[in-house]
């Protein structure tokens, strides 16, 4: 779009041959003019405020990994770390934490029935 304007096009024109709005045509060139540069700004990247505890909430998960997310929002609570469900959750998904679900000591129901067996309904 800058080639076009700058090979004679009006800022209009090259955004209608590059299906943009004008508004933002108008914007790309102004950029462009004051900066030559038409690289798009840089978007995200925001830091969790829980990354400043990062070492004591590693440290806190090695010494209880069996905790629950909530066990372990509440401890830092306690600590005075302000903080959500949500935000460690993620914090965690950052880290590679994972919570594994622990194996059960067998089966402790009885098994579903499904029915007659075809033994009971030749009786």
């Amino acid at each position: 779009m800058i080639d076009a304007v700058e090979a004679g096009a009006s800022r209009r024109e090259a955004a209608e041959l590059f299906d943009v709005d004008a508004s933002t045509a108008v914007r790309w060139l102004q950029c462009w003019n004051e900066t030559k540069c038409c690289e798009p700004k840089p978007r995200g990247g925001s830091l969790s405020p829980l990354e400043r505890y990062a070492e004591q909430i590693l440290a806190l998960v090695a010494e209880q990994p069996d905790w629950t997310l909530e066990e372990t929002v509440t401890e830092l609570r306690k600590r005075r770390i302000r903080t959500s469900k949500s935000s460690v959750a993620r914090f965690f998904e950052r880290h590679r934490i994972t919570f594994k679900k622990k194996e059960s000591a067998g089966r402790r129901t009885a098994p579903r029935r499904r029915g007659k067996s075809a033994s009971t309904l030749d009786a």
